[in-house]
C-alpha cells in the first residue's frame, strides 16, 4: 500500500541517526532502530505528515493500522503516527516482539513481527532478514508473537531505552497503543511463567534462522 516507504525511512535515518547507537556500524544501527517501528520521521525538516502522504487522514492511517492484510510493520508505524498525532488509539493489538541479549561481545537482536516476517543482528554485525519465508523461520516468529500476548497484556507502556545492560535480557512487546517491556536475567525471566514461554520460543526462532545461515 505504501510503496518505497522503508526506502525513505532508512533515508531519513541514515540522515539523522537514531536515538540509540550499539554498534560501531551506522548501517547496523539504522537495522536495530528500524526493528521497533517507532519513528515515523521523514523529509529535510522530519515532518512526519510524509510517510502516509503530504496531508495525512487520521482515518486512513487508522485503516492501514487495523488492515491485517497489510505488514505489520506498516501497521506498527501508522498506530505510531496516531499516537503522535494525539489520536485515540484503542487497540492493544500485539504486532511485533523485539528480543535483546547483550553479550561481551556486542549485542544480539532478534525481531519478530505477526505476519512472520523476521529480523536478526548477531553480536559479530552479521544481519539475517525473513520476508515471510522460509515457512519454519515464519512460523516461528509468529509463534513467538503469539506466546508474547499474555505478558503483553499484563505490561503497561513505556518508553524505550537504551539497551539492557550486560547479563539482562529484554523483551520488547510492540503494540498498536505503544511499547511494553519485560527485562530482567535470564533466571528471572525463566521463572516468569508469563515471560519465561516468550524467551523460550524466541530461543526456538533463533535456532530456525541459525539453521539458515545467516
Amino acid at each position: 500500500m505504501i510503496t518505497g516507504m522503508f526506502k525513505k525511512l532508512l533515508a531519513s535515518f541514515a540522515r539523522k541517526g537514531g536515538t540509540a547507537r550499539p554498534y560501531k556500524k551506522d548501517e547496523l544501527n539504522l537495522v536495530y532502530q528500524l526493528m521497533f517501528c517507532d519513528d515515523t520521521r521523514q523529509g529535510e525538516a522530519g515532518a512526519e505528515a510524509a510517510l502516509f502522504g503530504a496531508a495525512p487522514d487520521a482515518r486512513v492511517v487508522q485503516t492501514i493500522g487495523e488492515d491485517p492484510a497489510e505488514e505489520s510493520r506498516v501497521r506498527l508505524l501508522a498506530w505510531q503516527w496516531l499516537r503522535t498525532a494525539g489520536q485515540p488509539v484503542a487497540s492493544r493489538e500485539l504486532l511485533g516482539v523485539v528480543v535483546e541479549v547483550p553479550l561481551t561481545e556486542g549485542l544480539d537482536v532478534l525481531a519478530a513481527y505477526a505476519d512472520g516476517s523476521v529480523r536478526y543482528i548477531n553480536h559479530t554485525g552479521r544481519v539475517a532478514v525473513f520476508e515471510g519465508s522460509p515457512e519454519d523461520v515464519a512460523q516461528h516468529g509468529k509463534l513467538l508473537v503469539h506466546a508474547a500476548v499474555p505478558l503483553a497484556a499484563q505490561s503497561a507502556t513505556k518508553s524505550r531505552a537504551a539497551p539492557p545492560k550486560l547479563g539482562n535480557v529484554r523483551l520488547s512487546l510492540l503494540c498498536a497503543d505503544g511499547l511494553r517491556t519485560r527485562e530482567g536475567t535470564f533466571g528471572e525471566i525463566d521463572r516468569d511463567s508469563v515471560a519465561s514461554p516468550v524467551l523460550q520460543q524466541a530461543q526456538r526462532l533463533l535456532d530456525a534462522v541459525v539453521r539458515q545461515g545467516l
